[in-house]
């Protein structure tokens, strides 16, 4: 087993702060490369982007509330990585990843981007109809991963 790249999902839960401290260790034991990556999932907004005249959507248009609010989505994902940088890797070489869009799908990309041997992710262990509902990303990264996948538990 050869174990050079290691990329970890991190947001802004215990079990990411848990995943993350496991893969940090496993970064430090293999003396691999650490890659970061958070993912913000689009916010839909309830904002009307209608023309007033023509009663049409507009298309491609922004309003100064969805920007700010992609501006803070960013500044709070800047926050979650430089956090978890200080607190596990201070004295590594960290790379980092801010993406949009879907959170295993995001994660996925970064790994394939980064060139990982490995992901590291936390579970929330949801079940049942919460599951359902909610999908788990846990489960998505394992299910499309080229790479090996550690999945790393929290008990509480």
């Amino acid at each position: 087993m050869d174990i050079k790249k290691i990329i970890i999902g991190i947001d802004d839960s215990k079990y990411a702060h848990h995943a993350a401290k496991y893969g940090f260790g496993i970064a430090r034991k293999f003396n691999a490369a650490l890659g970061l990556v958070n993912v913000i999932e689009p916010i839909v907004s309830p904002l009307d982007t209608s023309d007033s005249i023509l009663g049409m959507p507009l298309a491609n248009v922004s309003s100064p509330e969805e920007v700010d609010l992609i501006n803070s989505q960013s500044t709070i994902s800047e926050r979650i990585i430089d956090r978890t940088i200080n607190e596990f890797g201070a004295d590594l070489n960290v790379t980092h990843f801010s993406e949009y869009g879907s959170t295993a799908e995001g994660i996925l990309q970064c790994a394939t981007e980064f060139g990982a041997d490995l992901i590291v992710v936390g579970t929330h262990k949801r079940s049942g109809l919460d599951r359902f509902l909610m999908g788990d990303v846990a489960e998505g990264v394992v299910r499309h991963a080229k790479v090996p996948v550690l999945v790393v538990p929290f008990n509480e």
